[in-house]
Formats: structure tokens, sequence, C-alpha cells
């Protein structure tokens, strides 16, 4: 007999071995149906895999993340079955899923293929998964699994295999079709109900620029068409609140060649944007205590080699920069925390002085491979909204709190309501990645556990995501969309005071170590726009918004009265210009809707003799007439409204 705990602490009994599918058939036929998986001691398996010792379990259905990855991959294995149905002969690379669905890197030969053959696909797809086929896995030895691929001519599972270690090999069979694997898997392919193969796109193998170009194609799959249908229209909507369409359309921010890929050009709407995010931040970090400092955009080469980032990411870097001194080598920054340090070490410290809280508006460079550009979320050149406290062991937990309000308050601000806590860890099983004392890993880990569940926060632990010199609790932010992102973060760091030598006197009258915490609430300032403008598609807060009014006089003879409006506005802090152009009236309020400015002011005769103003609201239509003072009042009321939303 084996003891199977369940996530609510229960244990029962079975004769092993024992499979996910018979705990869950234990537990009820109703759960059996929608079991996909199983986590067994922390580990995701098939369902159907036999469990053969005491083990802590958790049956994982569609409502888990897990669960939608073994579903997802099992899409790419049906996928790869289609194809190679389609097309004989094809070769494959790999096939993971991702966060939205799955794709296969394939190699069609001379076979020209596209968009317009995802149909037919989609279609044997949807054959295969009507047969509901079982997926069997099945141990193999490094030289049948070469022998197999070899006799399919298939190159680049050869190449994989060679890289595996005999006795940790597996195949994955389905129908007719047998995949090198690790699994897991869902229990048969009728699960998957609903197909959409979303686009084609080329792939070098493994990444690699001078290895052959693959063709990748994109799916996804759902146990319910209605779920497909939803998705697809959360996909349209996220097409219309592209932040690289509305970045243009509202004159935001801008890339050019000349310049360099990734390096984005703010426009002055998108600086305004961006100052009011900064100026909101700084005066919330003058409230908490923080000093502002200023660091060069190059260091050292020195400096990161002490730091660890040359080492860590000496290749994601750009090239050292030699001056005409020899030997002499500088880098453009990759990371503010090295020059933090160095100005903590600028002078003694005791006990008394900490915590030191420093922060900066630091722009860092980090060479992204062209094809991993976006946009904003993903460039070459960023400003971090960057912070380092350096406190007493004693002090970590109360700091860390502090540092969780404040990035609450920053996602409150901004409608950010629905996020989780990531607790990112280190990889137990690949450690080399990583510097510090396996103890002082464990109290980070630990103090950022404690201080979450303090603060009642909603936490997932994920193994492989720390930093390299420490522990992090990052929040996974949900948008209008549904979509994740990793936006604030928040690290414990022992291991660069130690680098750096950083010391503080004791009330002992001994040297000691102070601990660092590294946090970023918006995380980068490009990303975090990004986000914001695809979260709120484009219809800023009031606030914040670049544009807060547009003056639209009816005709040229309005125009100096419009002026007299946008002036006494412009006193009492209301921003936004006067549309001088030589158009009709109605053209220009559909341009100032397209704009999203919030508030369009109409001037005409009848305005100018009682000296007020017609007020329209964005995406609301007609406010009436009102005079100036009682704009101003209703402008500040609406401001009001949201800072109470900010503070409540």
């Amino acid at each position: 007999m084996i003891n199977i705990t369940l996530p609510d602490g229960s244990v029962r009994k079975f004769d092993a071995p024992v499979t996910g599918m018979d705990i869950a058939r234990d537990i009820s036929e109703g759960l059996a149906r929608n079991v996909l998986a199983v986590e067994v001691d922390g580990n995701v398996w098939d369902s159907f895999r036999p469990i053969e010792k005491d083990a802590n379990i958790r049956l994982l259905t569609w409502n888990d993340d897990e669960g939608k990855s073994a579903f997802w991959h099992s899409s790419a294995h049906l996928m790869a079955e289609a194809l190679e149905a389609l097309y004989p002969g094809v070769k494959f690379g790999i096939g993971p899923p991702i966060e939205n669905g799955f794709y296969y890197d394939i190699d069609l030969g001379d076979r020209d293929f596209g968009e317009d053959d995802l149909a037919d696909v989609e279609k044997k797809m949807i054959e295969l998964a009507r047969e509901k086929n079982e997926f069997s896995r099945k141990a193999v030895s490094k030289s049948d699994a070469l022998d197999y691929y070899k006799d399919k001519g298939d190159e680049y599972k050869i190449e994989l295999i060679n890289d595996l270690e005999d006795g940790t090999i597996t195949f994955y069979n389905q129908g007719n079709f047998t995949d090198l694997c690790r699994g897991p898997h869902i229990p048969h392919t009728g699960f998957i109900k609903a197909v959409k193969l979303l686009n084609v796109a080329g792939a070098y193998w493994r990444g690699d620029e001078t290895r052959d170009q693959l063709t990748r194609i994109y799916g996804i799959t759902f146990p319910k068409q209605k779920e497909l249908t939803e998705y697809l229209h959360r996909l349209e909507e996220a097409k219309k609140r592209d932040h690289r369409k509305l970045g243009k359309e509202l004159e935001l921010f801008t890339f050019s060649e000349k310049v360099g890929m990734g390096l984005p050009l703010w426009l002055p709407k998108g600086t305004i944007l961006r100052e009011r995010l900064e100026n909101f931040m700084r005066r919330a970090q003058v409230r908490a205590g923080y000093d502002p400092v200023v660091t060069p955009h190059i260091g050292s080469k020195q400096l990161y080699v002490t730091s660890g980032h040359y080492e860590k990411y000496g290749a994601d870097s750009f090239q050292p920069i030699h001056t005409p001194n020899e030997g002499e080598e500088f880098l453009l920054k990759p990371m503010n925390c090295p020059h933090h340090c160095e100005i903590y070490a600028a002078k003694p410290r005791s006990y008394r002085d900490l915590p030191v809280r420093l922060a900066e508006f630091g722009t860092v460079y980090r060479y992204e491979q062209s094809g991993e550009l976006h946009g904003l979320t993903r460039v070459r050149g960023f400003t971090q909204d960057d912070a380092h406290i350096f406190c007493r062991p004693d002090q970590v937990k109360d700091e860390f709190i502090k540092v969780i309000d404040l990035v609450l308050y920053v996602f409150q601000a901004l409608g950010f309501d629905d996020y989780t806590a990531q607790v990112s860890l280190r990889d137990p099983e690949n450690k080399q990645k990583y510097i510090g004392a396996d103890e002082l890993w464990d109290r980070a880990e630990r103090e950022i556990q404690e201080a979450a569940d303090e603060r009642g926060l909603r936490t997932v632990s994920v193994k492989g995501e720390a930093a390299f010199y420490g522990p992090k609790l990052d929040f996974m932010v949900k948008d209008a969309l549904g979509r994740s992102w990793q936006l604030g973060t928040i690290q414990v760091d022992y291991t660069l005071p130690e680098r750096f030598e950083l010391e503080y006197t004791g009330s002992d009258n001994k040297k000691h170590r102070p601990v660092m915490i590294h946090r970023a609430p918006f995380g980068s300032m490009e990303r975090f726009v990004a986000v914001l403008i695809e979260h709120c598609g484009g219809n800023f807060p009031l606030w914040l918004a670049p544009d807060q009014i547009a003056i639209l006089p009816i005709s040229e003879k309005y125009h100096d009265y419009a002026e007299r409006v946008h002036t006494l506005l412009s006193e009492n802090d209301v921003r936004g210009f006067v549309d001088h152009r030589d158009e009709k009236i109605g053209r220009k309020i559909r341009d100032a809707e397209v704009q999203k400015v919030p508030f369009m002011i109409i001037v005409g005769e009848k305005e100018m003799i009682e000296d007020r103003v017609s007020v329209r609201k964005h995406g609301e239509g007609d406010l009436g007439s009102m005079d100036l003072k009682e704009f101003v009042r209703y402008i500040e009321e609406e401001k009001s409204k949201e800072l109470r939303r900010k503070t409540d």
C-alpha cells in the first residue's frame, strides 16, 4: 500500500502502482472526466503514468496552468500527426507549449507552405482528435531511438537525441504518430474539440542563424468551441489595442533604423506621459524615504566582473568600449545595481544609518537579438524605475513589505486589479546558474514568502525564475484582455554586498554586511507604458493623459477666444491644445476622438458671447454648456475621483 496526499492534506491509501486517473476515479467519475495530468511531488506527469511510492499529488484540469500546458503540448503532437499524414516525409524539430497555445518547427523540404494551407491541417487535426487515440509513454534506449530516426531520415531528432543521456529518453505515441518527448500528455486526443492555427513564421534551428531555417506553425486549441470563439474575439481586440499601432496613432513614440533597432524615440506626447509616470513615482518614493541618485550610462568592465553581471549577461550585452588607453574597457550599463553599490560604499555607514534607500530612473542597455525585438516590450535600451535598499538583516522583512505596498499602490492607481505574486526561486537542478551560498538563498526565499503571506498576497512558486544573485517576488498582472504580464519585481540579495565588500558598523562596534533589496514597481518604463497602452486601449486616466482637452474653434473667427480659453485652463493645470486647422467641426471632433483626448471644448459665436464652452466627453458625447470656472471645477472633480480610487 502507498499513501497519496491530496492538496487539502487528506491521505488516501492505494495498492501500488496507482495512476493519477485511478485516484481521480476514486474521488469521483466527474473529476476523472476532466483530469488532464497530475502533479506528483512537484513534477507534472501523465495521468496514466504509474505512481509507485508515497507521494503528494494534485490533479490538474483545464482550470490549472499546468493542465493547459499538457493540453497544448498534446495538441502540438496532434498537429505533427496531421502534418505527417498530409505531407509524408516531413521532418520535425521541437514542438513545445507556450503561454497561449503551442508551435512546432518543421522541415517540409521543397514544399511551399503558407497561411492558405492551415485550414487543411486544422481539418485533419479535428478528424484525428475525434478518433480519441490514447497517448502512450515508452522508455527507449539511446541506440534504439537513434535507429528509429535514422530510418526516418530526421536529422533534427537525431541531434536532439545525441544531446540526451541513455536511460532518460522516452517516446510518446498516439494513433499512427510517434515522437521523441519527455511529456506529459493528456489521456487521449478526444479532449481537443476546437482548433485554430494562427500563423506561419520562419525559425532557425535551435535559434542559430547559421543553421537551417524551419517553418514554425503556431496554433491554439480548446476543450470547447465557445472558448475558441471567445479567444479569437480577444485576439481581435488585442490587435486594436496593439501598443505599436496606438503608439503611432497617438504620437507617443517611434523607431528609426538610423538610430538603431530596439532604441525607442519618445515623441512629445509620449514624453509627457512618461514624465507624469516618473513624477508620480518620485512623489511616492519621497514619501517612502528614498533618496534620488544619478549614475552614468557606462561603467568600467571590471565593475560588472565584480558584480557577476559580465559573467551572466556578457553575451547579451553590447560589446566592450575600448579607450585609447591600453587595456581600459567600458560597458554600456546592463544594470544599475553595481553603481548603487559603489554609492553606498562612498562613505562609512553605521547601523543607525540603515536602511539606505537609493532610487534612480536609470537607463540600461542589453543586446537583444533582432528577431526578439517587439515594440516597447522588448528593446535594447530601457529605463528602470530602479531602487536599492541597503538594510540590516533584521530590517529585511519590514522593508520588503513596504515595497510590496508601493507596488500595490502603483497597480491600484493605474487600474491593474488582477495580479498574482510569483515567488521566483532557483532551479535546484541547475545551481551553477546562480551565485551565493545555499544558506543565504534559503533565508532569502523564506523571507520573501513570509512577507508575501503577511500581506495576504495570492502567490505561486516557480523554480528557475530567480535572478542570478537572489530570489524575487514578481508581480504577474492580467490586463483588460486577460493576458498576463510580468511588471513589478522585488528581490532579496545577500550576494552583491559580499562581492562589493559592503559594510556597516553595528551596535557591537564590529563590521557587518548589509542586505540588499532590489525593486522596480514599473519594471521598465518602456514595457510598463506598452502594457498600460494595451490595458486601457489608449484611454489613459485623466491625470495621466498627455492632452486632457482639445479646444475646437468652429471657424477662424473664434481662434482668439479659443486661445484665451486655452490660457485660462493652462493656468488651472488643465493640459491641452487648440486645433487651428481649417477643417469642419465634425472632422475636428472625429480626429480628437481618434486621439482619445478625454474632453473636447467646442467654441463658436454663442460660446464667445456668453463666455462659455460646449463640452464633449470622449466616448460619451455632449455634456452641455459650461462657463470656464464650472468646467475647471468639473475637471478637478474628475481628477479627485481618480485620486480617491488611487488611495482607497
